[in-house]
């Protein structure tokens, strides 16, 4: 970025934390299309990423008493963008409708058969590591149980173990693949594969 822009931008915000609404609508007017572009590439929707521009700037300007105390303001607003889609798309994933329609919009988005199949095999690569790194006994529990199909009681007598501990073990594998995913898979994959199927 030139020291040109970095100088004007730190102005705009000057006057934006003096309440100057002009400042604000030229700093909208600059970074709009910038922001739904970026804004787009994690959510896939055109109308949920214009929701999230408008509440980046409402951000920006019920901060505004402060916001002259941001040194790198373009940083700061693209990271303000990200983590309200990453909230979006975490939220989306708790809302089964609201998860269903977003994902239409995903595969729109994503397109072919192939792409699908990436994401699949991405998202079981990481399934594959995550239960990889599971405690072995707890590991072996939740295989029987997700891979094999064995139930609970059937587990526990194999294994000489209660069911409470077999219960245990396979809630406790999930949480942790669902925090380890959540962590290392890309978030429209999380997402895809989510709409599908639960883990």
């Amino acid at each position: 970025m030139s020291a040109e822009k970095i100088y004007s931008d730190r102005r705009l915000v000057e006057q934006i934390s003096k309440g100057d609404e002009n400042a604000f609508q030229q700093l909208f007017d600059r970074y709009n299309d910038r922001l739904l572009h970026y804004i787009y590439g994690i959510v896939k929707s055109k109308e949920i990423s214009e929701e999230i521009v408008m509440d980046v700037f409402m951000k920006i300007w019920l901060g505004k008493d402060i916001v002259d105390r941001i040194k790198n303001f373009d940083a700061f607003l693209f990271r303000v963008a990200y983590n309200k889609s990453i909230d979006f798309l975490r939220g989306v994933s708790r809302d089964l409708k609201f998860r269903d329609m977003v994902w239409e919009e995903v595969q729109i988005a994503s397109g072919s058969k192939a792409d699908d199949q990436l994401l699949t095999r991405e998202y079981e690569n990481k399934l594959r590591e995550a239960i990889g790194l599971l405690p072995p006994q707890r590991r072996l529990v939740y295989q029987l149980s997700r891979e094999k199909g064995f139930s609970h009681l059937d587990i526990a007598r194999q294994l000489q173990l209660s069911k409470h501990t077999v219960s245990n073990h396979v809630v406790e594998s999930q949480r942790f693949i669902r925090a380890y995913l959540t962590h290392h898979l890309d978030i429209t994959v999380l997402l895809a594969i989510c709409a599908a199927e639960s883990l």
